[in-house]
């Protein structure tokens, strides 16, 4: 087992305890909602650890289906700085400075709402009509 997959797995439980730990603890404060998130936290995190676990092995593990034969993950392998074509990182490029274009646009679109709401209303209320006969 690598360094890198040591440490993952020393973060995994030391999440774990401490949810455990909340949980108790909010239990005994009687905060029923306060338990069940760090309940869900806790099956979250022992989700999120054993599908690590399930694709880690599923890459490392030499058979002879053609699913396996695909590359190990990175953390898993010796050499771990994936090669990407030239096109690829172009596309990632063009695709990251179109979000980031988008986000921007957001931006101002929210600042500008905010300077609207901001700025006091000098128009006088609208006038009531007499009544009609």
């Amino acid at each position: 087992m690598t360094r890198r997959a040591k440490l993952w797995r020393a973060g995994a439980v030391l999440f774990a305890i401490i949810n455990l730990a909340g949980m108790g603890f909010a239990l005994a404060m009687d905060e029923m909602m306060h338990a069940m998130a760090h309940a869900f936290l806790l099956f979250v995190g022992l989700g999120a650890y054993l599908l690590w676990r399930m694709v880690t092995t599923w890459a490392t593990t030499p058979s002879g289906d053609q699913l396996s034969q695909a590359s190990a993950l990175p953390s898993s392998s010796k050499d771990s700085t994936p090669k990407l074509s030239d096109q690829r990182i172009d596309y990632l490029q063009r695709s990251i400075d179109a979000l980031a274009l988008e986000v921007e646009r957001i931006g101002e679109a929210q600042r500008f709402k905010d300077k609207l709401h901001a700025e006091p209303r000098d128009a006088p209320p609208p006038k009531k009509l007499p009544p009609e006969e």
